[in-house]
């Protein structure tokens, strides 16, 4: 993820919860897939301007294909988080979403990850986004080429 800073991001703040935590009393590790999907769907919802709601209204589906995390320093319980989100690619048949997890307390990065995802229909056959929500796309992608300017 590294060059992924001048990405148009949206930035979503959380605070992790008790029930949140394992044994060791840090974050057990699943939930930052959680705060992955509160980051990607508040972004859909500002930055991209629909909600996920509406997307599957329309037919539209972002089956998960990969995943990846890294885990840098752990969250405790009661952590004010930032989650800042951006898309990383993005073609007619599938999007990547670049994260990064930090601290609001001290803005040490928690952790970093990424998720791509294909557009699919109801069925979960692949969808040309383009040819299915001309203005879906267009937004969207406008969002993924805000790199480096």
């Amino acid at each position: 993820m590294s060059g992924d800073d001048n990405l148009k991001v949206h930035e979503t703040r959380l605070r992790t919860r008790y029930g949140e935590t394992d044994q060791m009393g840090i974050i057990y590790h699943p939930n930052y897939y959680i705060y992955f999907e509160m980051g990607r769907t508040e972004y859909l919802r500002e930055a991209g301007g629909i909600s996920y709601k509406e997307m599957e209204e329309l037919g539209i589906m972002l089956p998960l294909t990969e995943t990846h995390c890294k885990y840098r320093i752990p969250a405790v319980y009661d952590d004010e988080i930032l989650v800042r989100t951006g898309i990383k690619e993005m073609t007619v048949a599938r999007i990547a979403f670049s994260y990064k997890l930090l601290r609001t307390s001290d803005g040490a990065l928690l952790a970093e990850g990424e998720t791509v995802h294909a557009f699919a229909n109801r069925s979960g056959r692949p969808i040309n986004i383009k040819k299915h929500c001309s203005n879906l796309y267009s937004s969207l992608y406008e969002l993924s080429k805000d790199k480096e300017e």
